[in-house]
């Protein structure tokens, strides 16, 4: 459905063209400090418009608190967080209501939605959603600054762990020269792909659960809620199935858990092993190309070439590192609370 967690709680709402989007989030805890101000790096850095390769489309993208915030804390009533949409332009999939893009969700979403789905923009389908799970990853990360990863320190002693959580883009179009990536797309006037890399540090030995929900499962669920993920791998991930046993083992060089490789990226038995997680995706180029392709016109039923046109992202995936840290953190702030690792908030 459109919810994911147990105790930290998020619901995800609203269509790119409608009024608005947002999200719920709920088992915040009380007196946690939110304002405006602590959204908008994070916010700032997903936006489409400012950089070569992106959607023309921009939004304010200010949050509005609608519920479970009082004097700038967190009340521990649900918080609703929305975004108002405002550069809009409808039409433009107005024209290509009749030919589905191929590799987008048109045509599914007519089927199971009988048509009556709402389109425009992709609808609920849409990449502008995740300007919600952006916000929801901002309280997930203040959450984690009060997390306990380690013991109490003692007086004038060492300092609990902290936790970090960092993406980047590693290649476009399989360039680690990212301008040479994305000039390949201009030129052939085409969308185009890339791989981000995920990276956490400070984390406790021990989250997640054995099978169903082993970390890498829970991670591996919210990461395919980001519109355009093909693909998760953790520490080597299928380089690993060309290795021997002896070659992929992590070496334990203490009793805190360091490895001396870590092949795993950080978990292993579906648990965190206390070294650095680390995990990549691949992003697919985005669908809605000016490229032309070969497409089903459902009223008249035959195939016909067509040409999307509108403001779409060359290359969706420079968009994508804030988002990862966000879904990564709502994961890691809902693992920690299911192990009481998160402080109690006093004034």
């Amino acid at each position: 459905m459109n919810s994911f967690g147990r105790i930290f709680r998020v619901s995800i709402f609203g269509e790119s063209h409608g009024e608005s989007v947002g999200i719920v989030v709920d088992g915040c805890p009380s007196g946690l400090p939110l304002t405006i101000d602590d959204f908008l790096p994070d916010l700032e850095r997903r936006k489409g418009g400012t950089q070569k390769g992106t959607t023309p489309r921009q939004e304010e993208d200010l949050p509005i608190f609608k519920s479970g915030t009082f004097n700038s804390k967190a009340t521990g009533a649900p918080i609703t967080i929305l975004f108002e949409n405002k550069n809009v332009r409808s039409g433009d999939y107005e024209k290509q209501r009749d030919v589905p893009r191929p590799g987008h969700a048109d045509f599914v979403a007519h089927k199971k939605f009988a048509g009556f789905e709402d389109y425009r923009g992709s609808g609920h389908f849409s990449g502008r959603l995740t300007v919600a799970l952006v916000a929801a990853g901002v309280i997930a990360k203040k959450i984690l600054g009060l997390a306990q990863t380690s013991p109490p320190p003692e007086p004038e002693g060492e300092v609990a762990n902290k936790i970090t959580i960092t993406s980047s883009i590693l290649e476009i179009g399989g360039e680690k020269d990212l301008d040479k990536g994305l000039q390949k797309a201009i030129d052939e006037k085409d969308s185009i792909g890339g791989m981000i890399e995920c990276r956490v540090t400070g984390l406790p030995i021990g989250l997640g659960e054995p099978f169903f929900d082993s970390a890498e499962s829970l991670l591996g669920h919210i990461v395919f809620a980001i519109p355009a993920v093909r693909g998760i791998e953790f520490g080597t991930g299928f380089a690993a199935a060309k290795m021997f046993g002896s070659e992929h083992n992590d070496a334990i060089e203490n009793m805190e858990g360091k490895t001396r490789t870590n092949h795993a990226g950080g978990i292993v038995g579906g648990l965190t092993n206390g070294n650095e997680l680390v995990f990549r995706i691949a992003i697919k180029p985005t669908s809605s190309t000016p490229k032309e392709q070969n497409t089903l016109n459902w009223q008249t039923g035959n195939v016909e070439t067509a040409s999307v046109r509108g403001r779409h992202d060359l290359c969706i995936a420079l968009r994508v590192p804030v988002i990862l840290e966000a879904v990564t953190a709502i994961v890691l702030a809902d693992l920690m609370m299911l192990e009481q690792r998160i402080g109690r908030i006093v004034s």
